[in-house]
């Protein structure tokens, strides 16, 4: 399990991925500097043709959420990332805390 960006970047580059769940917002560094969120990763990911089977959205960041999910279809369609990849716009469970 990768608890940042770099380490999730390292995972795919260096393993085979089965299931990919994925956050928007990752949180600050010492300073209070956002650290590179979710859509960067995706970005990266789309980029590079990194793999995965399957790819959730488990953020509770609305608009974060939708700007990963497009951008994944929308590489996808292009042929950035393989078109076997399923790639769902919820999580893979139900998240109880998130209201």
């Amino acid at each position: 399990m990768a608890r940042s960006y770099d380490e999730a970047i390292h995972i795919l580059q260096t393993s085979e991925v089965n299931i990919l769940t994925l956050d928007h917002d990752l949180g600050q560094d010492v300073d209070g500097n956002e650290l590179r969120n979710g859509y960067y990763l995706v970005k990266y990911f789309c980029e590079h043709d990194l793999k995965a089977n399957k790819i959730y959205m488990h953020t509770d960041n609305p608009v974060g959420r939708e700007n990963m999910y497009e951008t994944l279809l929308a590489a996808q369609r292009r042929g950035f990332i393989n078109k076997d990849i399923e790639i769902y716009y919820y999580p893979i469970t139900l998240n109880k805390y998130s209201g």
